[in-house]
């Protein structure tokens, strides 16, 4: 039996709750989420409840409509905050009113999971990324938004670490998708390599030409991998190991993958449990060191209305722009000139105003003791 809901009052047994909900869930998100410092721990354990149990939800439906309307419902009530009495729902709401949680962010989510009911294909990879943005880039941006880094080129790699680790999921579940019926990989590529694409879903089986499309993708991956890494810099010391290191176990799957030929027809590649731990060894070693661009490179296409719309919350709430870049000496030392030549140019400008604050009132004492004068004559 839930708690009565209030919204003024955290219920920590509701973020408790979460954790034992996932069980079992990613196993690298658990363990990068142990880097993260509670309060944001707790609303991202939060956040990853509820995506999961929705896609769980629409991924077993008889009725995946039903279940999709069931969800914007659900939503509807936690941004207005009367959640239903479901323990990631409560969590979810007070995330939302701590946080002021874009809404289009998760709406962008939920739009990823109704393609996922549907019969769709994916002509080329930036319609891959399209899909990417919606199930994984979105939730990249709402972690981004958490942990308070809101300005838009740390938003933009955010979303493209979501959409590279997407990337990977697919390259890594292409068998088992083939066999719940479901295809991801670009149909231009498949058609390069000689493959009818209706025709392998019907019996999915291993080939050099899918061994190439895989590995392919993995290359992908590792290109958006390496743009984003660049944005690790820009958040909160406490915050860059934990995100570095879920980049580095996710990638990490496609170096396992290439390891078993590209085969993820008829198997699944596996990061080992210690393998993981020096990865997140190496994070904790690695992240501070990491600079960001004078030149931040541009977002990827598919994901700008999610940072187009996180501008435009931020305007409506009048929110800052938090960041805490990490850059390099040569770039610190612009930044400390740059915030010295801004304090002069403020200092003399409150000289400036004194200045003339002080002659107005002498001008004015003058005038007054002149008509004084004249008044005594």
């Amino acid at each position: 039996m839930l708690q009565q809901y209030d919204k003024n009052t955290v219920n920590l047994r509701d973020f408790d709750e979460c954790v034992s909900l996932m069980r079992g869930g990613s196993k690298t998100f658990f363990a990068a989420s142990r880097l993260l410092p509670k309060r944001v721990r707790q609303a991202s354990v939060a956040l990853y409840a509820f995506c999961r149990v929705a896609d769980d939800l629409v991924d077993n439906s008889k009725n995946p409509a039903f279940s999709l309307e069931q969800l914007e419902r659900r939503l509807d009530l936690i941004y207005s905050q009367e959640p239903m009495d479901f323990i990631e729902d409560h969590a979810l709401s007070h995330v939302v009113h701590q946080f002021k949680l874009p809404r289009p962010l998760l709406d962008a989510l939920m739009e990823g999971f109704k393609w996922d009911t549907q019969i769709r294909f994916y002509p080329n990879i930036e319609a891959v990324h399209d899909y990417g943005a919606r199930v994984a880039g979105s939730v990249g941006a709402m972690m981004s938004w958490i942990m308070g880094a809101r300005n838009p080129s740390t938003l933009a790699r955010a979303c493209e670490l979501g959409v590279a680790m997407q990337l990977t999921n697919i390259a890594r579940d292409v068998g088992e998708d083939a066999r719940n019926g479901r295809l991801y990989l670009p149909l231009d590529w498949l058609q390069k390599e000689g493959i009818d694409p209706a025709q392998w879903l019907k019996n999915p089986t291993l080939s050099v030409g899918i061994q190439n499309v895989v590995a392919k993708l993995l290359n992908e991956a590792d290109r958006l991998y390496k743009k984003s890494s660049v944005g690790v810099a820009d958040l909160a010391p406490e915050y860059r190991a934990a995100i570095f290191a879920a980049r580095l176990i996710y990638a990490e799957i496609g170096q396992y993958l290439r390891a078993d030929n590209c085969d993820s027809v008829n198997r699944r590649s596996v990061v080992p449990f210690s393998r993981k731990l020096w990865l997140l060894i190496q994070a904790k070693i690695q992240a501070p060191w990491i600079t960001i661009p004078k030149s931040p490179p541009a977002a990827l296409d598919a994901i700008a209305y999610l940072v187009n719309a996180c501008e435009e919350h931020c305007a409506i709430y009048n929110l800052k722009h938090e960041g805490f870049p990490n850059r390099g000496f040569p770039q610190r030392v612009e930044w400390v000139l740059e915030l010295i030549e801004r304090r002069l140019e403020d200092q003399e400008n409150q000289l400036g105003r004194t200045f003339e604050q002080q002659s107005s009132r002498v001008f004015q004492n003058m005038s007054g003791a002149v008509n004084t004068a004249d008044l005594r004559s």
